[in-house]
């Protein structure tokens, strides 16, 4: 099961599920392009890498933005020539009710969770069927088959991806895979960010979490980034427009 050699761009690559992924896949041979808004951590994840011997370049970038992602597509290419894997990772939560969402709200989370996961494969995939081969992760979330109270438009987002990767097994088959990696509970800044406001501590509440998790842990970023370079590479070839449930079980439970 080996990327190495392989040129893996990953979005939303300085944080939780994003940085694990960029570690491991410079770790596993591939060469990376971790894409952010966190210049500062990207800059420094970066020299982290390359001090150790992998190839990574980081490329500040707003995936909301068409012309930063043209950029980012530009400097990739410039750089490695060529694009085997696009993991569209980008993503932000944002609480409320239907009733309660705005503009400004609206365009943030569908801006990036949704758009820009458009915007990135809008003009990766050219480059890629150029090849005749490439592959698409997307990461989406249980979330968009449980309605999360207070989770509209993180949910409808996650709900959306999950659809665009079926479309785009069928818009390209023969020539590209796409498949959804659907984590469940995993520790990341963005799950301590909708933890807030409860009146439990946020290791009590991760505490009753584990309890009730089959596996009986939280998930850790890393899950799912060696469920992702998996996808990414050959082996998983017969793996195409689907989801994969990454939660230690948690949709088996029983809602009593």
């Amino acid at each position: 099961m080996t990327i190495s050699g392989k040129t893996i761009l990953i979005t939303g690559g300085t944080s939780g599920i994003g940085e694990a992924s960029t570690r491991l896949f410079a770790e596993r041979g591939a060469r990376v392009v971790c894409a952010s808004n966190q210049p500062e951590r990207g800059q420094a994840l970066e020299a982290e890498l390359v001090k150790s011997g992998h190839e990574v370049a980081f490329f500040e970038t707003d995936v909301s933005d068409e012309s930063s992602v043209k950029g980012l597509l530009w400097r990739t290419l410039d750089r490695f020539d060529r694009i085997d894997g696009v993991f569209c990772n980008a993503g932000v939560w944002g609480k409320g009710k239907v009733t309660d969402f705005n503009d400004g709200i609206w365009d943030k989370i569908m801006g990036i969770n949704v758009k820009g996961t458009f915007l990135v494969l809008k003009h990766a995939i050219p480059p890629m069927l150029e090849q005749e081969k490439g592959c698409i992760v997307v990461t989406t979330s249980v979330a968009s088959m449980i309605g999360f109270p207070e989770h509209a438009l993180y949910c409808a987002s996650k709900g959306a991806l999950e659809s665009l990767v079926r479309c785009l097994a069928t818009d390209y088959a023969g020539r590209l895979r796409a498949v959804a990696i659907s984590p469940g509970t995993i520790d990341t800044p963005m799950l301590a960010e909708t933890a807030g406001g409860w009146s439990q501590s946020l290791e009590e509440l991760y505490d009753d979490v584990r309890g009730r998790i089959p596996v009986r842990r939280l998930g850790e970023p890393v899950d799912v980034a060696r469920t992702a370079a998996f996808l990414f590479s050959d082996e998983a070839d017969y793996i195409n427009g689907t989801t994969l449930v990454l939660d230690g079980g948690t949709m088996a439970l029983p809602p009593w």
